[in-house]
């Protein structure tokens, strides 16, 4: 299963992590892990080179961590945006992706 687990702070979220793999097909085209994994790199890339906020961004296979390290204001809407995204794709697909939240030391 994919692990999607957002942080909130006071600012709103703050960053993400995701985990986990879905098991939704065989090792490279299992569209479940595509689905996530190419929307979680979207916005990772968007906040970091496309916004220009200063963050710890981390990963690896099966795994990918954004923590904004400065005023996350600016990234809510592509944060949101993710969440919402990864909530539908639950909905539909509860047995592969879990949507958690949680919050960040600053909230």
């Amino acid at each position: 299963m994919v692990e999607i687990e957002f942080f909130r702070g006071v600012n709103g979220l703050c960053g993400f992590e995701a985990k986990g793999h879905a098991f939704g097909g065989d090792a490279g085209s299992n569209v479940i892990c595509a689905f996530v994994s190419s929307a979680c790199l979207m916005a990772a890339n968007t906040v970091t080179e496309i916004i220009g906020l200063d963050a710890d961004a981390q990963s690896d296979d099966g795994y990918l961590k954004l923590m904004i390290l400065e005023d996350s204001s600016p990234a809510q809407d592509i944060l949101n945006g993710l969440k919402l995204h990864l909530s539908e794709l639950e909905k539909d697909y509860p047995e592969n992706i879990k949507v958690i939240y949680r919050r960040c030391n600053n909230a």
